[in-house]
């Protein structure tokens, strides 16, 4: 047998494993836009959705209220995570799609799908660990379809007991549901503290409209 074949096979960078300790430890993955190649992120300032401070709007309220929209959990991830990518410009690639789907399978990647009658219209799709769940990415179809995913998200996320919704970095429309910046200090307190807890994320009821 040639040497060469005797050397143990290199671990899939993005492997369940690898991405289980990378989010345990404040990282998570994205491709570079020019290379593809992975690169690893733990900004500082992180940002993240306090779960006791969500903000609806009136029109969010309304289209909670009044437009029929039906939440599940894990019903259709690869469709959520396809929706998520179909943009101009996206960092969701293959090797990201096949990675995340790897990682649904193993029982920690789940997606929140938004419905209009049988029409996938909305969702959000992320890691769930402990009591802390990290979201990778969202996408609508109908109008506040995607922030509609996001309250039900967090209502569920309240009322199983987890403590932290992690969004990666502020952008105005995060703000705008009220998404705030804390330190990576401060965040990998709360990282700590959230996986400790023994959440279950799969025991999920629609949340009602506020």
């Amino acid at each position: 047998m040639h040497p060469k074949d005797q050397q143990k096979p290199v671990m899939d960078k993005l492997s369940t494993q690898i991405l289980l300790v990378a989010y345990a430890n404040g990282f998570f993955p994205m491709p570079h836009p020019q290379t593809n190649e992975i690169c690893w992120f733990n900004p500082d300032p992180r940002a993240i959705i306090p779960l006791d401070g969500f903000h609806v709007s009136r029109s969010l309220k309304r289209s909670l209220r009044h437009k029929g929209f039906k939440a599940t959990i894990d019903q259709d991830f690869a469709g959520v995570m396809d929706g998520c990518s179909q943009r101009k410009e996206t960092w969701i690639n293959d090797e990201i799609k096949r990675a995340y789907k790897a990682l649904h399978q193993d029982g920690y990647a789940h997606s929140l799908e938004v419905w209009l009658g049988d029409q996938l219209v909305g969702g959000v799709y992320g890691v769930a660990l402990g009591g802390a769940f990290f979201a990778e990415s969202k996408f609508h179809r109908v109008t506040d379809a995607s922030k509609a995913a996001i309250y039900y998200l967090v209502e569920h996320l309240r009322r199983v007991g987890f403590t932290l919704l992690e969004v990666q970095f502020l952008i105005p429309h995060l703000a705008s549901l009220g998404a705030i910046e804390i330190s990576a200090k401060d965040y990998q307190s709360r990282l700590y503290d959230a996986l400790q807890l023994p959440s279950d994320f799969l025991d999920f009821v629609q949340p009602p409209p506020p």
